[in-house]
């Protein structure tokens, strides 16, 4: 006689799910006047008025945190990959000149640990509210047979606003611009894939030393947000254009900014390498021109300014405590960016 099912025996236990549920929505809990319902219910409303805006455009953008998911899960680091989710998601827009409103996350798994999902919902919300903005809610996904046991998989989408007068999206630069480059902190969420590939070759890179720490704390540094120190300059005319430095490196994520008439040339022995990457190159004989698509190399933001603007804009940059500093300037071409000298290694 064949065993009488339940959603419980195929794997997927309701009441667990809604224990778990109701741990998340504690650390979900907002003041946001923009926020007009509870936790809970079946959709989110924002209230739509911006008193501050003339022109109010919400800008809409999904992200995940590529394969750096994989290795943070594998070594408990399960927390820290969501600063890299919302922090990624943000720079995402505010290269618009864009203010994030709201995030809603996606957690996917093959069976559901309460307390890792309830840490994975605590560390979103205390990284959405570390850049003014309130995880609004999501999807909890139980999907045994779909997922690995032990697998989270995880994605989320944001929300913003900005003046539709006051958009930022590269059309105002012109030739003699400068680009500024503002430090990342490390790999923030691109190259993992690799880093993996070379981790299975070389397992005891893990606890090399890095710069005085360990290579596995090097790597998992959550991404930089840089919306805190940026967000004084959105309404500075001198401000032209902004790239946030993903995959594909500052020649493939500069360039989507750039009017079609215009290159950007930028003077690699000026770029400040941070030395997980020199630790990364030794390990894997990795080749110079494929680490510049790859990873960001150092450059986790670039700002396209008026020339009369850099002095201005490196103090106010410093004043907020995040590096920068010039790399290059605009030149008539076509959409491209190009590179004179070489890595300082």
């Amino acid at each position: 006689m064949s065993q009488r099912l339940s959603y419980a025996s195929a794997g997927v236990d309701i009441d667990q799910t809604d224990a778990a549920k109701r741990e998340m929505a504690k650390s979900m809990e907002t003041t946001d006047p923009r926020i007009l319902n509870r936790i809970g219910a079946f959709a989110t409303l924002i209230d739509a008025s911006f008193p501050r805006i003339a022109h109010p455009v919400l800008v809409h953008k999904s992200e995940e945190p590529g394969s750096k998911q994989k290795l943070a899960f594998a070594h408990g680091r399960h927390r820290s990959v969501c600063y890299d989710m919302v922090n990624h998601l943000i720079d995402d827009i505010i290269v618009m000149g864009a203010e994030p409103v709201s995030i809603q996350d996606v957690i996917v798994c093959g069976t559901l640990d309460g307390t890792i999902a309830s840490d994975l919902v605590d560390a979103m919300a205390d990284a959405c509210r570390q850049q003014d903005c309130t995880l609004t809610g999501g999807e909890t996904s139980v999907q045994p047979g779909v997922v690995p046991d032990g697998l989270y998989v995880l994605t989320a989408s944001v929300i913003g606003v900005v003046d539709k007068d006051k958009i930022i999206d590269g059309g105002t630069i012109k030739t003699g611009d400068q680009v500024i480059v503002l430090a990342s902190n490390g790999l923030h969420t691109n190259g993992y894939t690799l880093v993996r590939a070379l981790l299975e070759q070389k397992p005891d890179l893990l606890a090399q030393d890095v710069a005085g720490e360990s290579f596995l704390e090097s790597v998992l540094k959550p991404h930089t947000c840089y919306f805190q120190p940026l967000r004084g300059l959105f309404a500075d005319p001198a401000l032209h254009g902004m790239a946030h430095i993903t995959g594909g490196g500052l020649q493939d994520n500069l360039n989507r900014v750039l009017p079609d008439h215009l290159n950007a040339q930028l003077d690699l022995s000026s770029l400040q390498i941070p030395p997980v990457f020199r630790k990364l190159r030794t390990a894997g004989e990795l080749d110079d021109q494929d680490m510049m698509r790859t990873f960001n190399m150092g450059a986790g933001m670039a700002l396209v300014v008026a020339p009369e603007a850099v002095e201005k804009t490196l103090a106010h940059l410093a004043d907020k405590n995040c590096h920068a500093y010039r790399m290059g300037e605009i030149v008539a071409g076509e959409k491209k960016v190009e590179f004179s000298g070489a890595l300082a290694w």
